[in-house]
């Protein structure tokens, strides 16, 4: 007995030495909040492959967590979140799992085992009364109103991540063979709870009732519903030119600053903002599709370009005054990715909009919108070579060295290099990359296309000079790099950088030299779901955001690592803190620089009857510079500045 209480003693002065005090179960449990996606409702678990905390001895958890936290014991989600305990809230959330008295889930927990168990989720601009639903399973009856319901959620903000016919991508598959495995309290957890690997929190957040968790996870034990196709037809149907070019003017005819306007997506109004980045004023409200996913700027720098996940395009004149719609276009039931062609003497001339559903892309007229060319994507996979029905266009760029589009295919894996300098002989080289492709930008040179497969958790390096595959690049869970940042390490060179979804690294990728194509060097940042991390030429500043971390503290706040001194720990900023808004899941998201370099610009995105901000920190000294409140800016997201923008200056 005496040996034990000596080996127990030693347990808790080597995990934590500040052990005098004792652990409160109250609040505990608010920080214990951030295990239940995984280890289930206050530590039951309800899935085998995670085991309970329920009842577990109080000093063992002191231990076990003091491990993660220390990095003697390693796990690409146990540590991250580890890592965001402080000493007292170790003791806290171990005294509330050992107080929670363990419940016999056997008989659920043998129906869900070997299956996957993190999702990640994101909106969708599929109108779900475009989509007809098979019929229902009794064992998950829904009423015909909850199923409209439940099916419009699931459109607007989960499909953008599994997929159309949920399939998965960035978030796990969704299809009936896993879900009626898993059940209906297994799914009401994820989706209440969401996960450190990038799934919000849906019902800790606010943002969905209990009521509409329950209907989602029976809704999600039915077949899914597919949507029609969208083909030329039905484009030119929605094509209209409000303004045709030759009734435009001929100069700007405003003034402007165009060079340091700001195009903010307004998510959930269905419009843009225009920001003037000097005064920090609107200018402008442009009514646009649902929920604009990105905004273009032309190579001329004089249109705007914005896609909705409606998949509606709107064209902007900027040099009116005020700038307006003049065409607008639906390229298909959902999409994400607009760009517009650079190469010399193509200015202008063509624009290219890919698809979520149907899996396709489109290139149109550049200052009209009229259609041209539609191309499927439909096709087999690079791993496999089995076919996909659902390969969705993600991210596309434009070629500085050829008449070229960059479009990256998802879930077969391919990078199509469309030259775009002969519609009738149209050349496409398709390069096997890596399944899941998403996102990503150009290295410095813009010569190299950085392009993120994140569920392979690899980053393709495609040399857009020579058309071909340079590399695929292992680096941490789920890259979501946005465009990337380039910077120079001072150890190790220049270098492209990734921060990532699924756990709390920052991969550093060397693009010259000896060591170019490979991780040169891993940051630690906040915490898994970042979406977007920025630096500029002019800047010594990293900036990562995770909007989508499960913890309030990590959600809003922002790491900004300095890049003089890499191995020096990032400091946090309070953004939202900073915003002064009240209540509300206050996610800061997207880091975005004004044309000189010197601010950077946060969303504060709340919901949308909630109070939202954009907040501006002065890059040099990290102080907190101006709050652009007002109360037009209904969730608030992505924000493009239109001189870096223009030219992929990231």
């Amino acid at each position: 007995m005496q040996r034990f209480t000596v080996v127990i003693s030693l347990v808790v002065m080597t995990h934590l030495s500040l052990v005098q005090a004792a652990g409160d179960p109250e609040r505990g449990k608010q920080r214990a909040a951030l295990c239940f996606g995984c280890h289930g409702p206050d530590g039951q678990s309800l899935n085998p492959e995670y085991p309970n905390l329920a009842g577990q001895m109080e000093l063992y958890l002191i231990k076990q967590l003091s491990a993660f936290r220390s990095g003697e014991r390693k796990n690409p989600l146990m540590t991250p979140m580890a890592a965001q305990l402080n000493d007292q809230d170790v003791l806290d959330v171990a005294a509330f799992f050992s107080a929670q008295k363990v419940v016999n889930t056997g008989a659920t927990k043998k129906t869900l085992a070997e299956v996957e168990t993190r999702y990640e989720g994101a909106p969708s601009g599929i109108d779900a009364d475009f989509v007809a639903l098979p019929g229902m399973d009794p064992a998950t009856h829904l009423t015909k109103e909850e199923m409209d319901k439940a099916k419009k959620i699931f459109f607007e903000r989960c499909a953008g991540c599994h997929g159309v016919l949920r399939k998965g991508a960035t978030g796990k598959p969704l299809t009936t063979d896993i879900t009626r495995k898993r059940g209906t309290a297994y799914l009401e957890n994820f989706i209440t709870y969401g996960s450190p690997a990038g799934m919000p929190n849906w019902g800790t957040s606010g943002q969905l009732s209990e009521a509409e968790i329950n209907m989602m996870a029976k809704y999600l034990q039915h077949e899914p519903p597919v949507p029609p196709e969208w083909g030329m037809k039905e484009m030119k149907g929605t094509w209209k030119v409000s303004v045709p070019p030759e009734q435009r003017p001929n100069k700007k005819m405003n003034d402007w600053n165009l060079d340091n306007l700001f195009s903010v997506t307004l998510r959930d109004a269905g419009e843009i903002a225009l920001i003037d980045g000097d005064t920090k004023k609107i200018v402008s409200i442009i009514k646009t599709g649902y929920a604009v996913h990105i905004s273009r700027i032309s190579s001329s720098g004089r249109y705007l370009y914005v896609i909705g996940r409606d998949a509606r395009i709107n064209l902007i004149d900027l040099w009116m005054n005020p700038p307006q719609n003049v065409a607008e276009i639906k390229v298909g039931l959902e999409a994400r990715s607009v760009e517009t062609s650079k190469f010399k003497g193509y200015e202008d001339k063509y624009a290219i909009a890919g698809t979520y559903w149907p899996p396709q892309f489109v290139i149109m007229q550049g200052d009209t919108l009229e259609p041209q060319k539609l191309v499927s994507t439909r096709g087999l996979t690079v791993d496999t070579q089995e076919y996909h029905p659902e390969p969705r266009v993600a991210a596309i760029v434009s070629s500085h060295e050829k008449p070229e589009f960059m479009i990256n295919v998802k879930e077969t894996g391919k990078v199509l290099l469309v030259d775009y300098s002969d519609f009738n002989n149209l050349k496409i080289t398709s390069i096997n990359a890596a399944p899941f492709l998403h996102d990503g930008g150009w290295e410095k040179t813009h010569r190299y296309f950085m392009s993120a497969a994140n569920k392979s958790n690899k980053i393709a390096v495609i040399d857009s000079k020579e058309g071909k595959l340079v590399k695929l690049v292992d680096v941490g869970q789920i890259p979501h790099p946005g465009r990337g940042a380039n910077f120079i390490d001072p150890v190790n060179g220049d270098v492209w950088a990734t921060s990532h979804l699924g756990d709390d690294t920052v991969s550093l990728i060397s693009t010259a030299g000896a060591n170019a194509w490979t991780v040169v060097r891993t940051l630690k940042g906040q915490g898994g779901g970042s979406l977007f991390l920025k630096t500029h030429p002019k800047s010594r500043n990293l900036w990562v955001d995770t909007p989508l971390n499960p913890s309030n503290d990590v959600s809003q706040s922002i790491a900004v690592f300095d890049l003089d001194n890499l191995d020096k720990p990032f400091q946090t900023l309070p953004i939202a803190e900073w915003a002064n808004l009240g209540e509300g899941p206050k996610r800061v998201v997207q880091p975005e620089y004004n044309k000189a370099g010197d601010e950077v610009w946060f969303s504060v995105w709340n919901g949308k009857e909630q109070k939202s901000a954009i907040v501006v920190v002065d890059d040099k000294t990290r102080k907190l510079k101006h709050v652009i409140n007002d109360k037009r800016l209904i969730t608030p997201t992505g924000k493009f500045n239109v001189y870096n923008t223009q030219h992929d200056v990231y």
